[in-house]
Order: structure tokens, then sequence, then C-alpha cells
């Protein structure tokens, strides 16, 4: 990934219409993807509100924004996507509620023996997942979810590392 995290947050907090966002957009990228997220003004109902009619509230403003801002925001994706050389995903979020919309789901490459399989196939087998596929995904943002801690400490070792070799010789 050439592009920094930093140039594309510069990029699209530039290139957004001032008002769609309470703030600067988050900004994920991958190698395959980057993903643009942006917080909505939260909705205002009466008080006592029950917490299904603030969901639907909620949800109702994300699809709100999503129809109102679409030409503008593919747009903006091609523009980026010819930039960047990946593909532009969206979302937003409002209160606690957020949704994601346009993200790629890739098909991964694996070499699994049985064991491995197993486990995936008592995934599918119990109804936990879907499909051996699903059970991969499910058992991808499980470790995200538990070893949170520990992933974050190999992403920010990663950076050091891109860090020491950006400052090394320049071999062509």
């Amino acid at each position: 990934m050439d592009d920094t995290l930093e140039e594309l947050q510069g990029w699209f907090a530039g290139r957004i219409p001032s008002g769609w966002f309470t703030g600067p957009p988050e900004v994920m990228a991958d190698r395959e993807e980057i993903l643009v997220v942006g917080t909505l003004p939260d909705v205002e109902l009466a008080s006592g509100a029950s917490a299904a009619t603030t969901e639907a509230a909620r949800l109702g403003r994300i699809k709100q924004h999503r129809e109102d801002t679409r030409e503008t925001r593919m747009r903006i994706a091609r523009e980026a996507e010819h930039r960047f050389r990946r593909k532009v995903s969206w979302g937003a979020r409002c209160g606690e509620v957020e949704q994601l919309f346009t993200t790629l789901s890739l098909p991964m490459m694996t070499r699994l023996r049985m064991p491995e399989r197993q486990v995936l196939d008592t995934l599918v087998d119990s109804g936990v997942a879907r499909s051996r596929s699903h059970a991969l995904a499910w058992c991808v943002k499980l470790v995200a979810e538990k070893q949170s801690e520990w992933i974050e400490e190999l992403r920010q070792a990663l950076g050091h590392v891109e860090k020491i070799r950006d400052a090394g010789p320049n071999v062509v």
C-alpha cells in the first residue's frame, strides 16, 4: 500500500462536501479497499422514546443520507479509485447505529487440512454459519474481537517495520 492512511484521510476530508458529517470521516484501508465512514447528526426524538424507535429513526437517517448523497459519493469514489487504485466503500454512523454500504466481499484462497475443515464444518452443521466461507469469516471476526490487543500490537510492529524499511537504502 503506497498511500499513507494520513494521505487518504486528508484527501477524503478535503473532497467530501462540508455538512455531510459531524466531523472528518473515519477512513480505513487495506490492499483492495478504502472504507469511508462518517458520523451523521443524531436524531431528535421525544423524551422517553423506546430503543426500537430510536434505532428505527437512526436507520432512517442513514438511509436518507445514502440516497441523498449517492451521485456525489459515486463521483468521489471514481476519482479515488483512479487515484489510489482501490475500490471505495462507504458507511454511515448515527448514534449507536452503523451501516456499511457497497463494501467488498472477497474470496480468499486457503489451504486447510482436515482438522481445520472439521472446525468449519462443525460451525456449519450447528447452524452458526451458512457455509465454510461464512464459518471462516466468523472465525476471523472472533479472533479480531478476542485478540484485539494482540492484533493492534502486530499492526504497530508492522508500522515500525515500514518506517525502518522506508528509511533504508533505495535499491532499484
